[in-house]
């Protein structure tokens, strides 16, 4: 992915130098919040990684790998706003609201609550943000052999498919779903709210590849083996545990690439409603 020197977005907000003194005290009622909204909205890596080194305690000067991390986000964020900026409005005549990506270092505060970098990226639907402690993209490269930039685009173009979601009124509905249903089925309609960020992701690196050329041979391969990566079934398999198809919340490996590829090859919306799939 051909990514230096071209446009960053306005819409990040660098919280990395601030170190967990910036996020304040989560106490036992913000985890159980994290431990909610994370696993609902975000990619928990908790069974597979237990800590993130460097994270909670450093503060001043980013390293030279943190700055391009930070230099690469916010390309890939201008680069959504570019393309939901048309395609919303086009295909679903609504007016794209653009969102802001927050970098933090090993814990932060947000509107739901505060968050640890072990949960993973999480889009927060109370303050329209996406959160992202940017040593993940380390995670994935050393921990789930899911490396390159364009599997790191990914995880970005991820979460702004659930602001997507929250801009459509899917995430309150799904929600209210869920507190009316069971375990079993709570999980099934997680499933489905992921898959279909998944399959927004693949409109997103379709639409970068024709509008800006900036996507080359083997990237679209990169963020298949990242969405394989933070399959339920890889994940837990990873941690030694049995996968158990019913406690899934993000969907299995094959699921999510699936999605993926259904949004990249046709670039509609409408081809990502994973809910009337179901039957719902």
């Amino acid at each position: 992915m051909e990514w230096r020197g071209r446009r960053g977005s306005r819409n990040v907000e660098d919280r990395r130098r601030m170190g967990a003194g910036g996020a304040g005290s989560i106490g036992i009622v913000g985890m159980l919040v994290v431990l909610a909204v994370g696993y609902f909205f975000g990619v928990d890596i908790s069974p597979m990684v237990s800590q993130m080194d460097g994270g909670s305690s450093q503060t001043g000067e980013l390293s030279e790998r943190d700055q391009q991390y930070g230099e690469f986000s916010s390309v890939v964020l201008a680069d959504t706003e570019e393309v939901w900026g048309s395609v919303l409005p086009e295909q679903a005549g609504v007016d794209y609201v653009l969102p802001t990506l927050v970098l933090f270092r090993g814990s932060v505060q947000s509107a739901c609550g505060g968050a640890s970098a072990a949960m993973g990226p999480f889009y927060c639907p109370g303050d329209r943000k996406l959160y992202l402690d940017t040593q993940f993209f380390d995670v994935m490269s050393q921990r789930m052999g899911a490396g390159g930039d364009f599997a790191a685009a990914y995880v970005i173009a991820h979460e702004v498919g659930h602001h997507l979601q929250n801009q459509l009124g899917l995430l309150g509905e799904v929600t209210r779903m869920r507190q009316q249903s069971n375990e079993r089925t709570s999980n099934a309609l997680s499933v489905l709210t992921e898959l279909q960020a998944d399959c927004f992701a693949g409109i997103w690196a379709r639409q970068a590849s024709e509008r800006f050329g900036t996507i080359e041979e083997g990237d679209l391969e990169e963020a298949q083996n990242a969405a394989r990566a933070v399959g339920d079934d890889v994940i837990q398999a990873s941690a030694g545990r049995t996968p158990v198809p019913d406690s899934f919340t993000h969907g299995s490996a094959e699921q999510r690439q699936e999605w993926l590829l259904r949004g990249f090859r046709s670039g509609q919306l409408d081809q990502c409603n994973t809910f009337a799939e179901a039957g719902l």
